[in-house]
């Protein structure tokens, strides 16, 4: 069974191969003696990367929003909406369309014919490593959680996630067929694309708030990856549906089982492996004693999450959370951070690269139905996320606004729905354009909207404390 492999990880469970939708598996053959050139791509295109990360992000910090706002629109600049220096074949552009592959064949005197078989191959090897990024930012993720803490609100995050997941299905759904008279299986594509939330820019959001370990913070990273795998089982449903109008109960219980059995599974053999992983790092007496063997692990549940059908990162989590019970946390996370800032940024770059805001411009007729329709979808994405909040019971003190936003970006993960969706031809243009408008808007939305929560949550709590006992508020 063949894979699309995308930004945030892999989507294994599809009920179809590429070659049925006219989709390529392997670039177009690259000649021999290319190389160096191939090579020369990637490292021009990781300068511009790492330029447009820092200037980016060191913009928005000074605006003091989340930096990675600020990567997320560097990005942007740089892709396929802007100045068109990194872009990738999945958005539609072509060898012609990259900046980069201009200065490549002046450069090395490169004859047309040999371009797109490079531009293919470099966009592979930026979208691994880019892949690499969130795998690494999510083991991260596991490392700074506190599985305790996770399991204190295990039963809260289960909730936010299934009222996370079915409020903005149904409702979706039910909207795009009712009032834009949307056929039964497109609707429920543009429904199921509603249902997504990106736990790497939400996580990564409440790590630079210093939140992730705060009861809010444990509870949409925790609702985050259980929405994350009861996406995967939402998208093998839409794609069985796709191809054949019929869903395949068979996957959908397989994939349900799993997925259980490998989360709680890799927690508690967790508890049994946490002295020997300390044992062997401790007996290893060159560099990389210890990051070295946590990679191997992260890596090794990684490929077992890849291999089960599930996602990469959802192992790379688990991984983190199972070293998170180690002595050698502490000294491990801070290791785990240099590597995370080489290959993090790629990852959120890349996305706001892939993000195409021609789809925004009203002057291109195709696009008015589509912008109506995206007004709707935007709305439910929003509310269908928000209501999440409120459905945390037993602590009053909880902020639910905090909650209700950290699940509203879609991310790339709402991306892959609607690629899958185009390449199966079962949306129309005003409806991809629509879904992934939602996806633009929600993905930007979420980190100045935490930013936002969680300021005043601060404030509430510091004019608190200022009032002295028994006095009036007032």
């Amino acid at each position: 069974m063949n894979s699309i492999i995308t930004p945030l990880g892999n989507f294994p469970l599809l009920p179809f191969s590429l070659p049925e939708l006219g989709l390529p598996l392997l670039a177009t053959e690259v000649p021999a003696d290319s190389g160096p050139i191939v090579l020369a791509g990637v490292l021009l295109s990781l300068v511009v990367i790492y330029l447009a990360s820092k200037v980016g992000g060191e913009i928005t910090k000074s605006l003091d929003l989340p930096p990675v706002l600020g990567e997320l629109i560097g990005g942007v600049v740089i892709g396929v909406s802007a100045l068109r220096l990194v872009v990738f074949p999945e958005t539609g552009a072509t060898a012609a369309d990259s900046q980069i592959m201009t200065v490549l064949q002046w450069v090395g005197g490169l004859s047309p014919a040999d371009i797109p078989a490079i531009f293919a191959t470099q966009s592979e090897v930026l979208s691994v490593l880019a892949e690499l990024g969130v795998i690494i930012l999510l083991f991260e993720i596991g490392l700074e959680s506190d599985l305790r803490e996770l399991q204190k609100v295990g039963y809260q995050a289960t909730l936010v996630a299934v009222v996370g997941v079915a409020v903005p299905f149904g409702v979706g759904t039910a909207g795009a067929m009712l009032l834009f008279h949307v056929p039964a299986i497109p609707a429920i594509f543009a429904g199921a694309a509603l249902t997504a939330t990106s736990i790497g820019i939400t996580s990564k959001v409440l790590s630079e708030l210093g939140q992730l370990k705060s009861r809010e913070g444990q509870i949409i990273v925790g609702a985050a990856v259980i929405d994350d795998v009861l996406g995967i089982i939402v998208l093998a449903v839409v794609a069985s549906l796709a191809k054949t109008g019929e869903i395949d109960v068979l996957n959908v219980i397989y994939l349900i089982v799993s997925a259980t059995a490998f989360l709680l599974g890799a927690i508690f053999l967790g508890k049994f492996f946490n002295k020997s992983f300390v044992a062997v790092a401790s007996s290893l007496q060159t560099r990389g004693n210890l990051v070295i063997p946590a990679l191997i692990f992260a890596f090794v549940m990684a490929f077992l999450g890849n291999v089960i059908h599930l996602e990469a990162i959802l192992g790379a989590f688990a991984a983190g959370l199972v070293l998170d019970e180690t002595d050698t946390r502490k000294e491990l996370d801070e290791q785990i951070k240099s590597i995370a800032d080489i290959l993090v940024p790629i990852f959120f770059v890349t996305v706001g690269a892939k993000a195409d805001l021609s789809v925004l411009n009203p002057a291109i007729p195709t696009n008015r139905e589509g912008l109506v329709i995206a007004s709707f979808l935007i709305l439910i994405a929003i509310l269908g996320k928000m209501v999440t909040g409120w459905v945390v019971w037993g602590d009053w003190a909880v902020n639910r606004l905090a909650i209700g936003i950290g699940m509203i970006p879609r991310g790339e993960v709402g991306l892959v729905f609607a690629g899958i969706g185009t390449a199966s031809g079962v949306l129309s243009k005003p409806l991809e354009a629509a879904i992934i408008v939602m996806v633009i808007l929600t993905t930007f939305l979420a980190p100045p909207g935490l930013r936002f929560a969680f300021k005043g949550q601060a404030q509430a709590e510091a004019v608190a404390e200022a009032v002295p006992q028994g006095s009036d508020p007032s």
